[in-house]
C-alpha cells in the first residue's frame, strides 16, 4: 500500500514538475538572454529518474 502511495505521489510531483517547467519557459528565455541559467532540467531530470526507480519489477 505505501508502495502505491509513494509510486502517486512521485507521478504527482513529476507532473507538477513539467508544468512548473512550461509555466517558467518565458522566464528562463529572458534568464538565458541575461546569461542566468534556470536548472529545472536538473530538477526534471531527478524526479523523473526517482519516479522510473519506483516502478514494480516484472
Amino acid at each position: 500500500m505505501i508502495s502505491r502511495v509513494y509510486h502517486a505521489s512521485l507521478f504527482a510531483l513529476y507532473q507538477l514538475c513539467i508544468a512548473v517547467g512550461i509555466v517558467m519557459m518565458p522566464l528562463a528565455v529572458a534568464a538565458r538572454q541575461a546569461g542566468i541559467s534556470i536548472p529545472v532540467h536538473k530538477m526534471l531530470a531527478t524526479v523523473g529518474e526517482a519516479y522510473e526507480n519506483a516502478q514494480p519489477e516484472p
